[in-house]
C-alpha cells in the first residue's frame, strides 16, 4: 500500500509551505536567518534539503534541512507536523536523510533541544551518540557585533 505521504528534494515553491511548517513547529523563520536565498546557498554549497509532502492535499508536513561546512553535514529544521509526529514519518525521514550523509560519505552533527524526548530517542535509534555536555552559543545579530 502506498504511503499518504512523499519525501522529495525542496524546491522553490514550496518555500511557503515550510515556513507555515515551521511556525508549527517553532522550527525556525525569518528571525533566525531562515529565507529563501539561504536554503538556496546551503544547497548550492553541497547539503540538501528533504520536503515530507502529504499526497492528499500537496501540503508540506515535514523537513530536513542538511548544511554542509566542509567537514560535515548538520542537520537542521527536522520535523513533523505535530499531529502527524509518532506515525513513522520521521523516522522514514531521517532515514532518507542519513542516506544523503552515506553517499557522500560525511558525518552527520545535529543539535536538539534536551526537553525533546522525541527527537532525542529517534536520533540515538537512528546511531546518533551524544557528544558530551557541551553549551551553544549564537550570535543572530552580526549587524550589532563591535569591531
Amino acid at each position: 500500500m502506498a504511503k499518504p505521504y512523499n519525501i522529495r528534494e525542496y524546491c522553490p515553491n514550496d518555500y511557503r509551505g515550510v515556513l507555515t511548517l515551521w511556525q508549527q513547529t517553532g522550527l525556525g523563520g525569518a528571525h533566525r536567518g531562515d529565507n529563501e536565498k539561504t536554503i538556496a546557498l546551503s544547497i548550492a554549497l553541497g547539503g540538501k534539503f528533504f520536503v515530507v509532502e502529504d499526497t492528499a492535499t500537496d501540503t508540506i508536513v515535514g523537513t530536513s534541512w542538511m548544511t554542509f561546512d566542509g567537514r560535515r553535514l548538520h542537520l537542521h529544521h527536522f520535523g513533523i507536523q505535530p499531529q502527524l509526529q509518532k506515525t513513522g514519518i520521521g523516522t522514514d525521514l531521517a532515514i532518507e536523510s542519513l542516506a544523503f550523509a552515506k553517499e557522500k560519505k560525511i558525518q552527520v552533527k545535529l543539535e536538539v533541544h534536551k526537553d525533546n524526548l522525541k527527537a532525542i530517542n529517534l536520533y540515538r535509534k537512528l546511531g546518533f551518540e551524544y557528544l558530551g555536555d557541551y553549551d551553544v552559543y549564537i550570535i543572530r545579530d552580526v549587524e550589532g557585533l563591535k569591531g
